[in-house]
């Protein structure tokens, strides 16, 4: 019988600056004081890594918010309306059977065919870098390659990448945790944008099929059951940002990680066969996302606390990942690690539909990056992107061709 915890648990602010510079060290703080912490009206945090676990396969806690919820989040606008339709945001039977559809069409026969279609786009991208001796990781790599990536499955021509991007990235904005007024006329843009442009495309994909993503959804069938029009341009349209957003920070994140360790850049490079650690490695140290929100259906108990139905669960995901009670040295990047159970894709029945693709894409950037450069050193001090979102705005680096 668990005993009952009286007093508030500590409050934390994710929008801090302090936090948003370096969360780590309150993170540590958090998990000493309790398994919980405070954060918006209603909501807690929750800090370690086994709650975090336990929680992520609570059949009494939700991912289906009330339209209120998705409207104090981001609006009455377009972005507000298109969080209740896709996947993310369901709880079964709905997300089991949008899920099992969505599988059939992104499965990793896919995504493993699709690799040399990969190595080509960053080596296009690197092949101006050796000349110039210098580049931005976000800039020239992290941010054009998962555009690039996507809009290639989905079939959208090359000429229209550009076009999409922008819009790719202000979608990003509406997945803040609470969107700021200033940024929510371009989420709701880009989502309205989105949906009319791959909803024109599939109409085409009625009538002309092709070998593509959206091709794979439209056809995607079991039991008689298949996906319908909105269904399809809605979770779409959420595939760039869970294929834009998460590996750009990945990208990011494991570059300056690099740069911060020249002794752990020396150990891959004398193993590029620890490349896949690596990856498995950069997203646990400094997880991309930091938190996914979980709404309480029935009264859950944590750390001896009860918590309401109605109420709102932070499951802090940057916060598990550095818990001293799984990781042996969690505050060390160590690219050689193993085991590494992280939860940087979350886990359970919503674990990211998209895991397989970031892996692949870092993988193959990393191993370009050791094969093709010598050196990588940092050409100035990173700068953080502000945001909900484990971010970088530039990540500049030095480098020297290893053919030169």
């Amino acid at each position: 019988m668990s005993t009952a915890v009286s007093g508030l648990p500590p409050r934390f602010d994710a929008l801090d600056p302090e936090v948003a510079a370096d969360p780590y060290p309150v993170y540590r703080e958090l998990r000493r004081a309790g398994p919980l912490c405070r954060m918006g009206p209603g909501s807690f945090g929750v800090t370690r890594y086994d709650d975090v676990v336990r929680l992520m396969r609570d059949p009494r806690l939700g991912s289906r918010f009330p339209e209120s919820y998705h409207r104090m989040s981001a609006g009455d606008g377009a972005a507000g309306a298109f969080f209740g339709r896709i996947v993310l945001y369901r709880d079964p039977p709905e997300h089991t059977r949008l899920r099992r559809l969505i599988g059939k069409a992104f499965s990793p026969s896919l995504v493993r065919a699709f690799r040399p279609d990969l190595e080509r786009m960053v080596d296009r991208l690197l092949d101006p870098v050796a000349a110039r001796g210098s580049f931005d990781a976000v800039a020239d790599l992290a941010f054009p390659l998962p555009v690039m990536a996507v809009c290639a499955l989905m079939g959208i021509p090359e000429a229209d990448h550009e076009l999409i991007r922008p819009h790719a990235v202000d979608l990003g904005k509406a997945f803040a945790a609470i969107v700021p007024d200033a940024d929510r006329p371009a989420a709701d843009a880009a989502v309205a944008w989105l949906r009319g442009y791959l909803g024109e495309m599939l109409d085409r994909r009625r009538s002309s099929p092709g070998d593509d993503l959206l091709t794979r959804m439209l056809q995607a069938e079991e039991g008689g059951d298949r996906l319908s029009h909105e269904e399809i341009v809605d979770n779409a349209v959420f595939s760039f940002f869970a294929g834009f957003e998460t590996t750009t920070n990945l990208i990011a994140t494991g570059c300056a990680a690099l740069l911060d360790h020249p002794g752990q850049q020396r150990l891959l490079r004398a193993d590029p066969g620890l490349v896949p650690r690596a990856v498995e490695e950069f997203l646990r140290y400094d997880s991309p996302i930091q938190g996914i929100a979980r709404m309480v259906r029935e009264p859950v108990e944590v750390g001896g606390r009860t918590i309401r139905a109605g109420r709102v669960l932070i499951l802090l995901l940057g916060s598990a990942n550095r818990d001293p009670s799984r990781f042996d040295d969690p505050d060390e990047l160590l690219v050689a690690r193993d085991p590494n159970p992280h939860l940087a894709f979350g886990g359970g029945t919503h674990t990211c539909l998209g895991a397989a693709l970031a892996r692949v894409e870092a993988d193959v950037v990393f191993r370009a990056l050791l094969r093709r450069f010598r050196v990588l050193a940092p050409a100035a001090p990173a700068t953080r992107r502000d945001g909900t979102f484990r971010a970088y705005a530039r990540v500049p680096i030095e480098v020297e061709a290893a053919d030169s």
